[in-house]
């Protein structure tokens, strides 16, 4: 699976009609399902999560792991997740009809960002991103989160 990445900001119409990046779009090519899931943030308020119908089964598998099928756990995680999604198929010109309940989350209007996070991306007001990636920028400044990469197995 391919990589969500950049921030894209497109226009909205007043049907709610967004185009999805093509670099989103390529990324999603493989897919069975020609479109994209879309559900509200559980970290974030405003912010509407996507990705593919792969991710979330990959969700679901975890979640099943984890966590016993008749746990709290795994209803909070399936109806906030699950029940919230929304699978959005795009059109020939490869744009998606927003839902106004999700629309209405994020205040969006008449632009979205789409914002690139690797196996998934988020949809933003534009203004709201642009406060949050500041934000974000300078806590990593402070924090200095430090990644352990893996070395590719080979010779």
């Amino acid at each position: 699976m391919g990589l969500f990445l950049g921030t894209h900001t497109n226009k909205v119409d007043r049907k709610g009609r967004v185009s999805v990046p093509s670099s989103f779009r390529n990324v999603l090519a493989q897919e069975s399902f020609a479109g994209i899931i879309l559900y509200p943030s559980l970290v974030q308020d405003g912010v509407i999560e996507g990705c593919s119908m792969a991710f979330l089964e990959q969700i679901a598998a975890a979640s099943a792991r984890q966590y016993d099928i008749f746990s709290e756990e795994m209803q909070d995680i399936g109806s906030a997740i699950s029940g919230d999604s929304v699978q959005l198929p795009w059109d020939p010109e490869g744009r998606v009809i927003l839902p106004a309940h999700l629309l209405s989350h994020a205040g969006i209007d008449d632009t979205v960002s789409f914002v690139g996070l690797f196996q998934r991306f988020q949809l933003w007001h534009p203004d709201a991103y642009v406060a949050h990636d500041r934000e974000a920028k300078a806590r990593l400044k402070i924090n200095k989160p430090k990644l352990t990469l893996q070395r590719p197995e080979g010779p």
